[in-house]
């Protein structure tokens, strides 16, 4: 039987007029995953530090069994700024001492992308206090893992983690024998981690068993059967039980309740979106051509990213792009964005970007952009637009649009200066669609969204006719709102992905294990190369470019011609197998020129 860790016993909490949690009671015992879900305000963090002793309940007491070993990763890390990372993360521990700890060695290869702390300026002796938030975060995260525990709880650890980092973060968890409590936002990541849900709602937490998946399906059964909850939402939740059962059914193992009540609910929910309808809606908005690129350079300063790239981005496309971190994906944007801006004025260093004449971006960056702090939510969203034609017939007022995105009646009309980072985020987009534009830029949008409002938000995309780019390491996000996939994987390339992000991680799984092979071979003494090996080498090199370069200019027609024939599945096929083989083709070349780098 599991032993009970830590119980929850009729616990309240008030801040000001309102009740976060009322009367709460709840468990973890051994062995226990457990993902906390709810809106932004409902009391998640609260309820976690209340759990982890780190903020006193009103009523009710929360004990922890004899000895428990808590690790805790919230918000705010607690790290000195004067201290080191090797003294903050591994004790000053001796080098052979950590560097032959296979735990260690994981949590640092995981999080940092290697044992030398690559980007960071000194690796483990970087001081801390000059480090943005990000990496601080990394730093508390990996301080925590490398330790046993028997209860760790994490506060949205997936913050400022990549798509590789989340994943291995994903496996690092499922592998600890550890129990765990876990608020994210991430939902491919609960679906990877949790055997069960806490959805905080409303001052109640509602417990359900299984991951993600699992929990939308019992939370539409209870809806359903409760019949209490607005018909808006119930459509919602109906909505992505849909998408899951349809798009990615193999996502629930574990199904807790009858699949055919699940089956039943969906029976009259449409496909989240009629491609072929919105390529066609989208073409009569944009015409033919919304950015072509041809042999184009992107630099970041004097740094090369990308070079000789061509690629054509059409009516309707809709598009995920993952990528290192630092291998462009922001600065491909902004080159876009610039051109665009410019009507073609601003080109890259190198190359040529063709911007349709019907083209009309908006561009969500990183960066939240500046409002009046006195100006109302309402007023802000009426700046720009007092209706928005979202396609399809639909059409909705700026009130209706900012309940969409989780701002209520009283809500739109708190004052901007008083809203939070992630209530500007929505602002911020929801200015953007109400500017109806028909080309959307979105870097990383998912920032500070709670999961209601990322599946309003999913609902919005799902109709809207324009082309897309979104960069996002929300996994789920992309896979949902998106229909091809594009990575950057380091090397100055950018490549369509047909198995999407799997693929991603499978390929940069292969990067990894080939640069690690080829370590040793540099240790090694080896024998000297001639001066004539040397050339020999070098122009083999410079052939195997040339031949690189052609196969990424016949992979980018390949990616056009699929691209026009959509709707033709035979031909999509063919053109599938050749893009195929030309990947395989490119694998061999990039071998070759590992081997060759060497002797040049």
């Amino acid at each position: 039987m599991a032993v009970n860790l830590v119980n929850v016993e009729n616990v309240s909490k008030v801040y000001g007029t309102r009740a976060l949690l009322d009367g709460v009671s709840l468990g973890v015992s051994e062995g226990d995953r457990i993902g906390v879900v709810g809106r932004n305000g409902d009391g998640k963090t609260t309820l976690i530090r209340m759990l982890a002793k780190l903020e006193e309940s009103d009523t009710g007491r929360v004990t922890h069994s004899g000895g428990l070993r808590l690790g805790v990763l919230t918000q705010h890390d607690s790290l000195d700024p004067e201290a080191t990372v090797r003294h903050e993360v591994i004790r000053d521990m001796a080098d052979h001492e950590w560097a032959g700890n296979a735990k260690i060695r994981d949590v640092l290869t995981g999080l940092f992308g290697g044992l030398d702390l690559p980007g960071f300026p000194q690796g483990l002796d970087t001081v801390i206090g000059p480090l943005s938030g990000g990496e601080r975060r990394r730093i508390a995260l990996a301080k925590l893992l490398i330790e046993d525990q028997d209860l760790v709880v994490l506060d949205e650890p997936t913050n400022h983690l990549d798509v590789e980092g989340i994943a291995w973060l994903a496996q690092h968890l499922r592998e600890r024998r550890s129990a765990l409590v876990c608020v994210t936002h991430d939902r491919w990541f609960l679906d990877q981690v949790c055997t069960q849900m806490w959805d905080v709602q409303k001052g109640d937490v509602y417990e359900y068993e299984g991951g993600y998946t699992d929990y939308v399906f019992a939370r539409a059964e209870r809806e359903r059967i409760a019949a209490t909850e607005e018909t808006k939402r119930q459509n919602l939740v109906r909505k992505e039980l849909a998408w899951l059962r349809r798009g990615a059914p193999a996502r629930t193992s574990k199904p807790r309740f009858r699949v055919e009540a699940a089956n039943e609910l969906i029976a009259d929910v449409p496909p989240p979106r009629d491609t072929s309808e919105l390529m066609k809606f989208a073409s009569s908005r944009l015409g033919r051509t919304v950015f072509d690129l041809e042999d184009v350079t992107v630099q970041a300063g004097p740094k090369v990213l990308l070079k000789h790239i061509t690629w054509h981005l059409g009516p309707g496309d809709r598009v995920g792009l993952v990528g290192v971190n630092g291998a462009g994906k922001t600065s491909l944007l902004r080159a876009l964005a610039d051109a665009a801006r410019s009507d073609g004025e601003t080109q890259p260093v190198a190359g040529k970007v063709v911007v349709g004449k019907t083209v009309k971006l908006a561009y969500l960056s990183q960066e939240v952009a500046e409002l009046k702090p006195t100006l109302r939510v309402l007023e802000a969203v009426q700046q720009v637009r007092e209706r928005v034609d979202l396609g399809k017939g639909r059409e909705m007022t700026a009130g209706q649009l900012c309940e969409t995105f989780g701002f209520n009646k009283e809500k739109q009309w708190t004052p901007v200066g008083d809203l939070s980072g992630g209530e500007r985020r929505r602002l911020q987009l929801l200015r953007l669609l109400m500017d109806e534009p028909n080309v959307l830029f979105l870097d990383e949008p998912t920032n500070d969204l709670d999961i209601e409002t990322l599946t309003q938000l999913e609902d919005v995309l799902d109709g809207w006719p324009g082309s897309m780019i979104v960069i996002s390491h929300d996994r789920f996000f992309v896979e949902r709102t998106t229909d091809k996939v594009y990575a950057l994987l380091g090397d100055a390339t950018l490549r369509m992905l047909p198995r999407g992000i799997d693929e991603y991680l499978e390929r940069r799984h292969r990067m990894e294990e080939v640069a690690a092979a080829a370590v040793p071979v540099v240790e090694k003494a080896a024998p000297a190369v001639s001066a004539a090996d040397q050339r020999a080498a070098k122009k083999e090199l410079q052939k195997i470019e040339r031949q690189l370069d052609k196969v990424s200019e016949k992979e980018a027609k390949l990616h056009a011609q699929i691209a026009d024939n959509a709707t033709d599945f035979a031909k999509v096929a063919e053109l599938d197998a050749k893009l195929r083989d030309l990947g395989g083709e490119r694998e061999e070349l990039e071998m070759r020129w590992l081997e060759l780098a060497e002797d040049a």
